[in-house]
């Protein structure tokens, strides 16, 4: 019998794995279709509806009259939990086959999908799901001649448009806080990666959420995330993507009603080595932040800014450790590097190889894998000698290439961590306390990791500083906060 996985890539081999629009009462045949293409080999997997103007107007008012009915946005918080926990449930349930998914989708490896992208999905949700029922509002603190009372309502029409590199944990991040809240949802796929979405918004309605309170709408950003973000009865955007389409989302706002804009973009994270960290419990970690999902990640460690006395002995001991990330075939469990998503991004990441920087030095990789098939494959690469004023130290590459900076004091290190736009997050390596409690307040960056990368788990909020962000939160309880409106009800006691 075969697995869900094995199930997953038997249609995606036969071309059957398609994704349509979930709006009530509106056709799920699309007027126009897109090829879904694997970034894998370059197959077609499926089709993916094209979505148009008329498509996004029948999502948004099916969506506001689900919410104006009250059908879930007046269910009480404790109900909407223990719908939230039966999706969660039927998450569980079919892990395997929504893993496969974004492996033959996106190009993940499988192996990440199966122990780490669908574990941090099913948590967001059943954290989410837990917290429902554990908002309170608060009393203004008044004399006896009044009662105010401060409380936080749904803020409407969520329209969740989503980033490709993270597929099933980016509509999570999305969708949990936004549906808890009492919202009614419409979620934006991106065109490349619409599959796990899709299936995860037919188990929300068979679990029991309203087809009107999650809509699934697919296509372009041209034909439908614009349109989403002109609407006039959209209340918010939360948007995660790059900081240029980031830009139209508030251009779109401010040309429309001003609704709420929420967004997390781009980073040029720096990883900061002194002279004191301990380079074999690091160069795991620097490996990860650096190479972990084909670098296609806003928070990857993409500059490594390291102590010149260390430089030398740690550029040797990450290429040891690069030996074990084997690049090749997603669905392969043993591979670490799989292809970048589309053939416009490939040759974005390869012009980085051509030109990396003046005085640029190859120390690791550079090679452009064509021996896989027809996918497009890079493999992990690092170039030392990179200056500030190299493009490969300013801008994000989204892509498997490393770019290694030396300093010599505590306080080039921190000017070589902020000398860029974006904000996103940062790592240090130190055993001095006093030393990463100070760089850590003085890096511009919504998130520090101290001696190990991480965005922190689902308990922390994640977004950046500068161009990484705007608006608000994903994740903790602040992401609830960007989802509901706040409200003063005054009794007068007369």
């Amino acid at each position: 019998m075969s697995t869900q996985k094995e199930t997953v890539f038997e249609l995606a081999r036969a071309g059957k794995l398609h994704a349509s629009h979930l709006i009530p009462g509106h056709p799920t045949t699309a007027a126009g279709l897109l090829d879904n293409i694997s970034p894998i080999d370059l197959t077609v997997i499926g089709k993916i509806a094209a979505g148009q103007a008329s498509d996004v107007e029948a999502a948004v008012t099916a969506a506001r009259a689900s919410f104006e009915s009250g059908q879930w946005s007046e269910l009480s918080p404790a109900d909407r939990k223990k719908i939230m926990l039966k999706w969660v449930a039927l998450l569980e349930q079919h892990a395997e086959e929504l893993a496969a998914l974004d492996c033959v989708d996106a190009g993940k490896p499988i192996t990440e999908c199966l122990n780490t992208d669908m574990p941090a999905t099913i948590d967001t949700f059943s954290w989410y799901a837990e917290a429902a029922d554990k908002c309170f509002g608060r009393i203004s603190p008044t004399g006896t001649e009044a009662l105010g009372l401060i409380t936080k309502e749904p803020i409407g029409v969520v329209a969740a448009v989503l980033p490709w590199n993270f597929p099933a944990q980016m509509y999570a991040w999305k969708v949990a806080p936004a549906l808890v809240c009492g919202n009614s949802v419409i979620v934006k796929p991106s065109e490349l990666t619409s599959l796990s979405a899709y299936r995860m918004t037919q188990l929300a309605h068979q679990a029991g959420i309203p087809e009107g309170a999650l809509i699934l709408i697919t296509g372009t950003g041209e034909e439908v995330g614009e349109p989403l973000g002109r609407h006039e009865d959209v209340d918010i955007v939360s948007f995660t993507g790059s900081t240029e389409v980031g830009r139209l989302f508030l251009k779109y706002s401010a040309e429309s009603n001003l609704k709420e804009v929420v967004l997390e973009c781009g980073g040029k994270s720096p990883q900061v080595v002194f002279e004191d960290a301990l380079l074999d419990e690091a160069v795991p970690s620097i490996l990860a932040a650096a190479f972990w999902n084909m670098s296609e990640n806003c928070s990857c460690g993409s500059r490594l800014i390291v102590h010149s006395s260390l430089k030398d002995t740690l550029l040797h001991k990450l290429k040891q450790g690069l030996d074990s990330w084997k690049v090749g075939l997603p669905t392969d469990p043993d591979v670490s590097i799989g292809p970048m998503v589309e053939k416009a991004h490939f040759e974005k990441v390869a012009s980085f190889l051509q030109n990396p920087g003046k005085n640029a030095q190859l120390v690791h990789g550079g090679r452009v894998h064509s021996d896989l098939g027809s996918g497009w494959y890079i493999e992990p690469t690092i170039f030392d000698h990179i200056t500030p004023q190299d493009r490969l130290f300013q801008e994000e590459v989204f892509g498997p290439i490393l770019a290694v900076t030396t300093f010599e004091t505590e306080e080039q290190a921190i000017a070589l961590a902020n000398d860029t736009q974006y904000g996103l997050a940062a790592s240090i390596y130190t055993l001095d306390v006093r030393r990463a409690q100070r760089v850590s307040r003085k890096i511009k960056a919504g998130t520090v990791s101290v001696n190990g990368f991480s965005e922190g788990d689902i308990t922390a909020p994640f977004g950046g500083f500068k161009l990484s962000g705007f608006g608000g939160k994903d994740k903790g309880m602040e992401a609830l906060d960007q989802y509901q409106q706040t409200k003063a009800i005054w009794y007068v006691n007369q």
